[in-house]
């Protein structure tokens, strides 16, 4: 297969992808939506974390959510856990990787925020331990995993919701945990602020 065809093949398992899990994942994407708007409401915030490209991600939530994302509207409260290099590096030099996320929901998360955890595999180690630390400290769990949902379907609570992409390939469980995201920024604009003049 040439470059060409594969790139066009690539293009297309991508769409297949994200239209078998519309089907699926739009319930509970809705769903999430509804926590997230409820808990700002309510005067809360979002915290996001991840890994690599999932680590983007998070970044990505916090920067539609503390900005805009399709309408003029004020910021929201939002922190990714990911991007304070100072506190990443002294945890995981103090202690260990795995709790570069957990210390910081334990310090920063309150009763009703909600965390925002995204791992392809759902076998994350700091992942598992950031949920572990929302629950302690009384935060919502909103997981976007992959795959077979690895660890975390046993680390999540009943009112927590996990956001599971029907694929078992990285690059297009990435794919649809971008796409879900911009799902969940799209329903908080609306169901906050309604609709664009």
């Amino acid at each position: 297969m040439d470059a060409t065809a594969r790139i066009q093949q690539t293009f297309a398992d991508s769409a297949n992808t994200k239209l078998e899990a519309a089907q699926s994942l739009a319930p509970v994407i809705a769903a999430a939506a509804g926590i997230l708007v409820q808990q700002l409401l309510n005067g809360n915030k979002i915290l996001s974390c991840g890994n690599g490209g999932s680590a983007a991600d998070a970044q990505h939530f916090s920067s539609e959510l503390l900005n805009r994302f399709d309408m003029e509207r004020p910021g929201l409260p939002a922190i990714a856990l990911t991007t304070d290099s100072s506190t990443l590096t002294s945890i995981a030099n103090d202690y260990r990787y795995e709790e570069v996320f957990a210390k910081q929901i334990r310090a920063l998360g309150q009763q009703g925020d909600v965390l925002l955890a995204i791992s392809t595999s759902g076998r994350s180690p700091s992942i598992i331990n950031a949920i572990n630390a929302a629950h302690e400290r009384g935060v919502h769990v909103i997981a976007l995993s992959g795959r077979d949902g690895g660890e975390i379907p046993a680390h999540l609570d009943n009112e927590d919701i996990e956001i599971r992409v029907p694929s078992d390939i990285t690059a297009r469980i990435q794919e649809v945990h971008l796409l879900a995201i911009h799902c969940l920024c799209e329903q908080i604009d609306l169901q906050i602020f309604g609709q664009k003049d």
